[in-house]
């Protein structure tokens, strides 16, 4: 086999269906949508209308919120971490959100890492993390570990704070 002899397989690149185009392509005139009508149209958007009928989501009755103030925490188990440890994988110096992220572990997390206590931890670490659960804290400071929780700003607050700095600095 040869580069230019390189072909796709056959029907694998199929052409689109151009409608409207006589009536001999079987797709003429009414282009496959019926007669009249307000599905005939274009540009015209009837999901979740029911001829006039109060609509399902609308009889539905609603619950619950979504909190703007909620902490996204990247949420980590110490068994995790145990696991990475014994492929090598995690161990040296302090570990962060940032170690966290590069060993694979920790994913999202706006607001940073927070531990959580599943699983069992035998080697000796210390964190610099967001936020540790009771039972995550006693598992690391039994393995001889330790835990520095530090205040995460969110970025909101840093942008406020930071309002109006720039000019000031001019002026003055």
């Amino acid at each position: 086999m040869k580069l230019n002899e390189i072909r796709d397989n056959p029907g694998a690149r199929k052409s689109r269906v151009r409608v409207g185009r006589g009536i001999g392509s079987g797709l003429g005139k009414t282009a496959g949508r019926g007669q009249k009508g307000q599905k005939s149209r274009e540009g015209v958007s009837i999901n979740g209308f029911e001829g006039g009928q109060m609509p399902l989501h609308m009889r539905i009755p609603k619950r619950g919120f979504n909190n703007l103030f909620a902490k996204d925490y990247a949420e980590v188990n110490i068994g995790q971490l145990q696991k990475l440890v014994d492929a090598g994988k995690l161990g040296k110096g302090t570990i962060d959100h940032a170690a966290l992220k590069a060993a694979g572990v920790a994913r999202g997390g706006r607001d940073g890492v927070r531990l959580l206590g599943k699983g069992s931890l035998s080697a000796k670490l210390s964190f610099r993390v967001a936020g540790v659960s009771a039972g995550a804290r006693a598992a690391v400071e039994a393995a001889g570990g330790s835990i520095e929780v530090i205040e995460v700003v969110p970025r909101a607050e840093k942008a406020a704070a930071k309002k109006g700095t720039a000019r000031a600095a001019r002026k003055g």
